[in-house]
């Protein structure tokens, strides 16, 4: 169970609505290597991992990606909040906003839904690791993509806060490969394994 507290993890105040930018930002909400397949890709990994400390890391991570996922669609949601008609076509947002109006649906900033086959989960340790220090990479470099398209400092300000996060969950996933390796390395589980090298 999670408990929940009624705030952003970093303050979201946007002053100045930018539908371009909001265009582009929807991509770490929905996107390939966005917030809402890294809080669920964590979350279900960490069924089938026999260590607590690795578990713990999984679940820790998880939640806190949903809080970003929070903080992503607070700030597309204040950058497109009151806009006219004319502004959503003048910035190529009127085949989302037929869709969804304003509302925040999980998407690239290319328009291609949110879908799971983005992610994985193989339920083994060594893979789902790899997998996750490879997604939190790519996670900061759309971050770092974000900042070179953007200006206005309400928004720099906490897409910089999320870019750190990225990297200090590799960091906590490179801490949780190396408990993992020493683990398994104890047994020679991958060098050998008795089910498949007989």
């Amino acid at each position: 169970m999670f408990v929940y507290e009624k705030k952003l993890q970093y303050p979201v105040n946007i002053k100045q609505p930018n539908p371009k930018l909001a265009k582009l930002i929807i991509s770490q909400y929905g996107g390939p290597d966005g917030e809402l397949g890294a809080s669920l890709r964590y979350l279900s990994q960490r069924y089938s991992v026999p260590y607590p400390e690795v578990k713990a890391v999984l679940t820790d991570i998880g939640v806190e990606e949903l809080g970003h996922l929070e903080m992503i669609g607070t700030i597309v949601y204040q950058l497109t909040k009151n806009l006219s008609v004319e502004e959503i076509k003048a910035a190529g947002l009127d085949q989302y906003f037929v869709d969804h109006t304003t509302g925040i649906y999980p998407a690239a900033a290319t328009g291609v839904p949110y879908s799971a086959a983005s992610m994985q989960v193989k339920g083994d340790i060594i893979a789902d690791i790899h997998e996750d220090l490879a997604a939190e990479q790519k996670a900061r470099v759309t971050y770092d993509n974000i900042l070179r398209m953007c200006d206005d400092p309400d928004v720099l300000d906490p897409i910089r806060f999320l870019r750190e996060r990225e990297i200090v969950h590799y960091q906590r996933f490179g801490e949780a490969l190396r408990l993992v390796t020493d683990k398994l390395d104890s047994r020679n589980f991958y060098a050998f394994n008795p089910e498949f090298d007989k």
